[in-house]
């Protein structure tokens, strides 16, 4: 377009655009087919693109969201020519599906693979560090589970579709307290022992060894929460 065609009080323009009026009822039948052709693409995808993506299923959501947008916006695009790429990127979308399911480099590279985020209550800082997961994130969804201090927690995987999978610890042990600093009054109604925790990685010692932490050296500590 070019600029001396742009006025701003030109609102049959805004509000149209250059086609005529008519052409809303045209897109409200190319979106009509375009959805319906959508849903059965999507359909052939699997059922994993109706839950929770990994990083191959996202990518091919934003691909088809690209795709049928001209679909069903652009006067001079057909809807065949959109329906035809769709098809296009479900196979590939099979393609790496199956390329993934023969090799398991393949996979990881398209699916991802899990982190692990906490072993035997103390926090793996490297492997949050990777995966971008700050411990106020992984705190806030262990509280969501009714764990409030990390000794209660085994292992905690973040998976490759991006969930958290969270083993208990049997029998749960003393563990640095999961409580927001702000809630004094719960914090001081919890039983503590006689251990630390260290608040940075959760490492438990004796409170009479306060030193640098063994597993992240720092040295900041609160009581272990039973």
């Amino acid at each position: 377009m070019k600029k001396e065609e742009i006025h701003l009080d030109d609102w049959q323009r805004i509000l149209f655009g250059v086609a005529p009026p008519e052409f809303l009822v045209e897109v409200l039948i190319r979106t009509v087919i375009t959805y319906l052709i959508l849903l059965v693409i999507v359909r052939w995808l699997g059922k994993r693109m109706s839950g929770q993506l990994t990083i191959m299923e996202m990518a091919v959501m934003l691909t088809l969201g690209a795709i049928v947008s001209v679909a069903m916006q652009v006067p001079d695009r057909g809807i065949l020519l959109s329906a035809v790429v769709l098809l296009c990127t479900l196979a590939f979308q099979r393609g790496l599906g199956w390329l993934g399911y023969k090799n398991n480099v393949i996979e990881n590279i398209t699916q991802g693979t899990l982190n692990i985020l906490v072993i035997d209550g103390k926090l793996q800082l490297n492997e949050m560090e990777k995966c971008r997961i700050s411990k106020q994130q992984l705190f806030a969804h262990l509280r969501s589970k009714e764990i409030y201090q990390l000794g209660k927690v085994k292992r905690v995987y973040l998976e490759a579709g991006g969930l958290f999978s969270i083993f208990p610890a049997s029998p749960p042990q003393p563990g640095l307290s999961l409580l927001p600093p702000d809630d004094t009054e719960l914090m001081e109604a919890l039983p503590k022992e006689v251990l630390v925790a260290c608040i940075n990685c959760g490492y438990v010692q004796a409170s009479e060894d306060k030193k640098n932490c063994h597993d992240c050296g720092q040295n900041n500590w609160i009581p272990a929460i039973n």
